[in-house]
């Protein structure tokens, strides 16, 4: 039988060598094919877990429309924009009609992941992320429409501890945008100032951030940036409670509330400076969980008659969270955002709190709560009130109605 030549090794390889030379390759292939698919079949098996872990949640949408504005009772979104805007001198009442019912039809698109009517970039508007946009009117609007506004709508006192900057106080009408997603807030923001440039200016812009969603469980008080838990006895969205804090019960105002947006500097460059024990004693709760110094759980009520060994108080009289309660009868709603800047000199931070607080009353309910805070609170060491502007939140709006037609129209 001729033999084949194995050019390598120059010995002989007969026909009986190839065919079993053959087999073992062809089963080698076929192995390798198998064990191909499997691991192919494994990689779209892993890529669609990791796809169902992380959900897209671009598309998710609050409803605009309804007896209250949405922004108020919605589970704080990451990011926001707080725009105060100055009304144009010409911008009569009818003026005003017009912008309310522009800004309140795009809004309404844009918050349900639709463009708006001149909308030049339309991709960006195709995922909402929770956008929510709340308009507030201040004192200067209410008269420019001929309206009565409530005692309340006005600047408040002044109080020692304020520094305020025109830059971040007062305005005539207030566009709140929120989202998880900054792309929306900053897109929303250029359409709807687009639509009220006609007949407003902007006045100050504050962007502030939380915790991106999915960083922490759903129900998490957020953290300002001195570390602290911040809203701990916030009523909750949906209640008796909440109802009785929040809305306004009466006038073109019913449904809507009272909002006062105040610009906390903080001095995190000093603060870095005082230990653990001073941090916790200033506020009145630990760093690590924010329960009260007299319990072991962030919603423990605190004791304040509790003395340590030395017989002093262990929630001292200067503590923040002892200031803020008072008796308890005065209380209101945060819904806060932090805010982080460039620094300027040598500071290493320009840091702080847009302090949002929403009540239906601003007089009876923030005010004694400030004016306790502005008499004795140790973290007013660290903390000075920059900005300060005060807003009526209209009430919603059914579908083919406009925000602030009580009083408009």
């Amino acid at each position: 039988m001729p033999q084949a030549r194995d050019a390598g090794s120059g010995r002989g390889v007969n026909r009986r060598q190839l065919l079993l030379g053959g087999a073992a390759a062809g089963l080698g292939a076929a192995a390798a094919i198998g064990a191909d698919f499997a691991l192919a079949s494994r990689d779209r098996a892993s890529s669609t877990s990791a796809a169902d872990a992380d959900a897209i949640t671009g598309s998710d949408a609050v409803p605009f429309h309804g007896p209250h504005q949405a922004g108020v009772p919605t589970v704080p979104q990451a990011h926001t924009a707080f725009i105060g805007l100055d009304l144009a001198p010409s911008t009569s009442r009818d003026g005003l009609r017009r912008m309310m019912r522009i800004l309140t039809d795009d809004a309404a698109r844009l918050t349900q992941g639709v463009a708006a009517l001149a909308d030049s970039e339309p991709e960006l508007a195709i995922a909402p992320a929770r956008l929510t946009v709340t308009f507030g009117f201040g004192p200067g609007l209410v008269a420019r429409a001929g309206g009565t506004a409530p005692g309340w709508l006005a600047p408040l006192p002044v109080f020692s501890i304020d520094q305020l900057e025109d830059a971040w106080s007062g305005g005539d009408l207030l566009i709140e945008i929120a989202s998880d997603d900054p792309v929306t807030v900053a897109h929303t923001a250029r359409m709807l100032l687009k639509d009220a440039r006609r007949f407003a200016t902007v006045r100050w812009r504050q962007d502030g951030f939380r915790r991106a969603r999915g960083t922490e469980r759903s129900g998490t008080t957020m953290r300002n940036l001195f570390g602290q838990v911040d809203g701990t006895v916030n009523p909750v969205p949906g209640t008796e409670d909440f109802d009785s804090v929040v809305w306004v019960t009466d006038g073109w105002l019913a449904g809507g509330t009272g909002l006062v947006i105040r610009r906390i500097r903080m001095t995190l460059d000093t603060w870095d400076e005082l230990d653990r024990v001073g941090r916790e004693a200033s506020i009145g709760r630990t760093l690590s969980n924010g329960a009260p110094l007299t319990g072991a759980n962030e919603t423990d009520e605190p004791d304040f008659a509790a003395t340590g060994t030395a017989g002093f108080p262990v929630i001292p009289d200067f503590a923040h969270m002892r200031r803020a309660r008072g008796d308890g009868t005065e209380r209101i709603y945060r819904r806060s955002y932090n805010y982080d800047l460039p620094p300027s000199g040598d500071g290493i931070s320009e840091s702080g709190l847009i302090f949002a607080s929403y009540q239906a009353d601003v007089t009876a309910q923030f005010v004694p709560i400030q004016r306790r805070l502005d008499e004795l609170d140790l973290l007013n060491q660290w903390t000075i009130p920059i900005g300060s502007a005060v807003f009526a939140i209209p009430p919603g709006c059914e579908s083919g109605g406009y925000i602030g037609e009580g009083l408009l129209k």
